[in-house]
C-alpha cells in the first residue's frame, strides 16, 4: 500500500481524531490509560470524574486506601492490578519527581503500571512528543488487515510502523486509525462498502 496515500485518506476521513480519554492534566491522562487496559475508552470515562474528584493528583492518589481505589475503578476490569499499579505510580512521581509526570519514555517505563503503549499515548497527546506509535487493539487489528505488518506482537507491531511511516505522522496515524477501528474496520463486520481505504485494503471485503 501506498503510505503517503494512506495518510492522506486517513487524513480527510478523520480530520479531527484525537484521544478519547477525558483527561485536563499529564496526570490525569496517564491514570486513564492505565484504566484503559482491557476496558473501552467509554468505560473509562465514566468513572475518571469521580476518581479524580476524590484523588485530583498524585499526592493524594499516593495516600488513597487501596479499597477505596478498588470500589471506584471495579468496572474497567482488573480493578486489584490497577488499583496497586495507580498507587505506586502515584506514589514515585511524588517521591522521584516532584508530583510531576515525567516528559521521556525512560522515565516513564520507570512508573509502576506504565509500559510503551501508556508512554506513547502521554507523550504525544500530552506533550506532542513523537515517541513511537500507539499499538492498542484497534492499530494492531487494521495495520494486520492492510498489511503494514505481518507481527501480532505489539512491540514488533511497533516497530514496523515505526519503519513504515514518517516520524511527524506517528502520533496522528495512531489517532487515525483508532477512530477509523471505531467507526469503520470495526473487529466484527467491517464496514468496508464505506471504508475510505478499501480500494487498496488486501482484506476489503474478505471479513465476514
Amino acid at each position: 500500500m501506498d503510505v503517503a496515500l494512506l495518510l492522506e485518506r486517513l487524513r480527510r476521513a478523520h480530520p479531527d481524531a484525537t484521544c478519547a480519554l477525558h483527561h485536563k492534566n499529564p496526570f490525569e491522562l496517564l491514570i486513564a490509560t492505565i484504566l484503559s487496559a482491557q476496558c473501552t475508552d467509554e468505560r473509562v470515562n465514566l468513572v475518571t470524574p469521580g476518581l479524580f474528584g476524590r484523588f485530583p493528583d498524585p499526592a493524594a492518589m499516593s495516600l488513597a486506601e487501596r479499597e477505596d481505589l478498588e470500589s471506584i475503578i471495579k468496572s474497567t476490569g482488573f480493578f486489584r492490578n490497577k488499583a496497586k499499579s495507580i498507587r505506586g505510580m502515584a506514589k514515585m512521581l511524588v517521591e522521584t519527581y516532584g508530583g510531576e509526570v515525567p516528559s521521556t519514555m525512560e522515565e516513564l517505563l520507570q512508573l509502576p503500571g506504565v509500559a510503551r503503549k501508556t508512554a506513547n499515548v502521554v507523550l504525544g497527546t500530552w506533550f506532542k512528543k513523537a515517541s513511537g506509535v500507539v499499538v492498542d487493539t484497534h492499530v494492531h487489528r487494521i495495520s494486520r488487515r492492510l498489511q503494514l505488518t505481518r507481527e501480532d506482537d505489539p512491540k514488533k507491531i511497533e516497530r514496523d510502523l515505526m519503519g513504515l511511516l514518517p516520524e511527524a505522522e506517528w502520533i496522528n496515524f495512531s489517532h487515525r486509525l483508532i477512530w477509523h477501528g471505531r467507526k469503520i474496520c470495526t473487529a466484527r463486520k467491517p464496514k468496508c462498502g464505506e471504508c475510505p481505504l478499501a480500494e487498496d485494503c488486501p482484506s476489503a471485503g474478505k471479513i465476514a
